[in-house]
């Protein structure tokens, strides 16, 4: 029987299964997540639903800029420990994965993670936590720049029409310091927009001022934000007298697209406070 995204979504955040084989055990199961469960660990993947239960908020992004194919792929994958991610295991775990990103059909992470599979749940039995396959971006482009953070923690690729390799990865570096959200004004969203507003509008209120003023307050911060939030308007890092638009139309060139990904963002990190676990099992 057909089963949900929801589905799928709970079973593998449960379990710590890829997803196509989620979907499959929840197909046979008819939907049964309990049975599916079951079936998951009777395939040998008992470790990993143990596992799955642990936040995997640490780990590395990686980058790969295809010479030959000029596929150049991001990834995000992680860990439960900032150990594990620098443990010779996992480094070829994401060697493998970017590999396979390049050179495989596989274009979405839906797919990525099935094929990978067999690979994360070995790395899994080798360093006994959990391991994600987070995030997938391909740029397929004859420009394309990186960048990766010395750590690991923040990696770029953006696509350019026009300029070079040099001016690729410079704009590469911009956008990991400055973290822009889109590449124009026009295309952040309204959803963004609106949160936005109903923060600048409470903040303005706070202030006692009169609505006329309230007004006109909300409105030099959305258009701050919009400029501050929007590539082609930040001020460059490394010459912060013209824009990034100015820099490119200089130059010649035009950001086709951009991927920013920094580890864990978004990912809802447990804090765990040890002497108050011993206090709870104590009774006291």
């Amino acid at each position: 029987m057909p089963v949900s995204a929801s589905q799928v979504k709970e079973l593998r955040e449960r379990t710590g299964a890829g997803m196509m084989e989620c979907k499959r055990h929840l197909e046979a199961c008819d939907g049964n997540l309990e049975a599916a469960i079951d079936a998951l660990r009777k395939a040998g993947q008992a470790k990993a639903v143990k596992k799955s239960g642990r936040v995997a908020a640490e780990g590395l992004v990686a980058v790969r800029t295809g010479a030959e194919s000029n596929m150049s792929v991001l990834v995000e994958v992680n860990s439960e420990t900032d150990f594990t991610a620098r443990d010779d295991h996992f480094a070829k775990f994401v060697e493998q994965l970017l590999d396979q990103a390049e050179s495989s059909p596989e274009k979405d992470l839906a797919a990525l993670s099935e094929a990978m599979e067999p690979a994360r749940l070995t790395l899994i039995q080798q360093v006994g936590e959990n391991i994600n396959i987070r995030r997938l971006t391909r740029m397929q482009s004859e420009i394309v720049g990186s960048y990766v953070h010395g750590d690991q923690r923040i990696a770029v690729l953006v696509a350019l029409k026009g300029g070079d390799q040099k001016l690729a990865h410079e704009i590469a570096m911009h956008i990991a310091a400055s973290a822009p959200l889109v590449r124009s004004q026009e295309e952040l969203s309204q959803e963004i927009l609106k949160k936005e507003e109903e923060i600048f509008r409470s903040q303005a209120e706070a202030s006692g001022k009169p609505s006329a003023i309230v007004e006109k307050m909300v409105a030099g911060r959305i258009k701050s934000f919009l400029k501050e939030k929007s590539l082609l308007d930040q001020p460059f890092v490394k010459d912060t007298s013209i824009s990034v638009r100015q820099m490119l139309e200089n130059a010649g060139a035009e950001v086709v697209e951009f991927a920013r990904y920094e580890l864990g963002e978004g990912i809802e990190k447990q804090v765990s406070d040890f002497a108050a676990e011993v206090q709870a099992t104590a009774g006291l």
